[in-house]
């Protein structure tokens, strides 16, 4: 691919406007040194240095489509507190829409808190609500979702399931059959709860133990044949265009059901793997809007997540160094 080609893709996406559903969190990190064992417990004692709070779960995935130059808009559900607050303030902060943020006093906002010492994580704790949102707020985020579809051009929605809550089959259904009728494309990351419950989207792009895990088959993670039959399978059943199942440090599988491809991963000298899977379901939606092939899908996706995967916590990808490996790599 030449230089002029790499330029005319981002230009694409820079015109785009993409729709994301889904749980959004708040990370939360706190840096610091380990020095000492605690004398109350055999843990060790972290002196804080830093702290800083960043987009994650959804979000992060608005905030990857949005550095790769296209508008994304989030719908999403916080809680009345003061994550809530300081979640509107970063998205607000990264001059990103808050318009499709809702406040349901009867739930919390999720954050995840790391604790991370010489570049290393030590533990996460997690703050959450799990159960699904209400019937009344799935109808105020269908309406407010119906209404950006009717007043602006959409080029795909994308839903990102963390299994905590939005992501209703109700909320689901209402939206995809809007999709489909507008002949919008639509992208799904799954978890497990509700993976069954995705059919007819464009893109399902699960990790390896997402996929298993839903199909409930024990597969070796490099048995490519074992997972070649399993995808196509699942992809009949559910009425799929595409699968594409991320296979971390073995690379990456896609089928269209009429031709499937494993590409390797990318040597990468890797610091942290969190936010990588939100990268690649970003790139792949907007690879799929833009029309590019399933190869050359897999292999963006494929080398923007092995980008984020050399920084330590969850970032977004950097689109011109994004720009400049595709324009220096083989593709």
């Amino acid at each position: 691919m030449n230089s002029k080609e790499v330029n005319q893709i981002f230009e694409q996406f820079s015109r785009m406007r993409v729709i994301v559903i889904g749980d959004a969190m708040l990370d939360t990190y706190l840096w610091g040194k380990v020095e000492r064992l605690s004398p109350e417990a055999p843990v060790p004692i972290v002196s804080v240095t830093k702290r800083e709070n960043r987009l994650g779960g959804a979000a992060n995935v608005s905030r990857n489509i949005q550095s790769l130059g296209a508008t994304p808009i989030l719908f999403s559900v916080v809680g009345d507190d003061d994550n809530g607050k300081e979640f509107i303030n970063l998205l607000q902060k990264r001059e990103l829409s808050n318009s499709g943020i809702f406040v349901d006093p009867s739930r919390n906002t999720t954050v995840k808190n790391r604790i991370i010492s010489s570049g290393k994580q030590i533990v996460r704790v997690d703050e959450e609500s799990t159960s699904f949102i209400s019937p009344e707020m799935e109808k105020r985020i269908v309406s407010a979702v119906k209404d950006e579809i009717e007043n602006n051009q959409i080029d795909v929605i994308v839903f990102v399931d963390y299994d905590k809550g939005i992501v209703t089959p109700t909320l689901f259904d209402a939206v995809n059959k809007v999709a489909i009728g507008k002949n919008i494309p639509t992208a799904v990351d799954p978890k497990k709860r509700n993976f069954w419950h995705y059919k007819n989207v464009s893109l399902f792009k699960p990790n390896f133990k997402e996929f298993v895990e839903g199909i409930g088959q024990h597969i070796a993670k490099d048995d490519l044949e074992a997972i070649k039959a399993s995808a196509d399978q699942f992809k009949k059943q559910q009425n799929l265009k595409l699968i594409f199942i991320t296979l971390s440090e073995l690379g990456v599988f896609i089928s269209n059901g009429v031709k499937e491809q494993y590409y390797p991963v990318v040597i990468r000298d890797i610091a942290d793997v969190s936010g990588a899977g939100d990268t690649v379901i970003g790139v792949a939606s907007l690879a799929m809007a833009a029309g590019l092939s399933p190869k050359m899908m897999a292999l963006m996706s494929n080398l923007a997540g092995g980008l984020v995967c050399e920084k330590v916590g969850v970032v977004p990808v950097d689109m011109e160094q994004l720009r400049k490996e595709m324009k220096s790599s083989k593709f």
